[in-house]
């Protein structure tokens, strides 16, 4: 699976430490910035990580910033996308299972690199489904879906 990533000046190591666990774990890993701890603000680098989303450059996303807020706004702001701010195992599985999500979003103000490293896990070991027991959110997800177009 294909993961993008991006993060602010706040959360550059907290980026840097989850993409080598990453690519650890096998996964490929899109860097959409910061490179360097040179300070981009957080709206551009969300919107890349988004597009790549769009655009199938990358099956899911995380991004990382101070707090997770900030992100997350942001990237939601982006049409077709729904991000989820995330600081434990629960919310980030559920953020795919209820919600398909398909950015998560991680504070390194708030969570260390260890409960990060399971963050990741638990919202790239989810699978979302529209059949079975799914139903119910997946009925939820095309309700914001709608919302959206509307």
């Amino acid at each position: 699976m294909k993961v993008a990533v991006g993060a602010d000046i706040n959360a550059f190591e907290l980026k840097e430490e989850l993409k080598r666990y990453l690519e650890g774990e096998g996964f490929e890993v899109v860097d959409y910035g910061i490179y360097s701890k040179d300070p981009v603000d957080y709206p551009r680098v969300a919107a890349k990580v988004a597009e790549g989303i769009l655009n199938k450059e990358a099956e899911r996303g995380i991004l990382f910033c101070g707090t997770g807020i900030g992100m997350a706004l942001a990237a939601n702001k982006v049409k077709g996308i729904r991000a989820a701010q995330t600081h434990d195992t629960y919310s980030a599985e559920r953020a795919e299972l209820s919600n398909q999500a398909q950015i998560i979003t991680i504070g390194s103000k708030v969570v260390g690199v260890e409960l990060a490293k399971k963050i990741v896990s638990a919202y790239l070991s989810a699978d979302f489904s529209f059949e079975g027991s799914g139903k119910n959110s997946a009925r939820k997800v095309e309700e914001i879906m709608e919302m959206e177009n509307r």
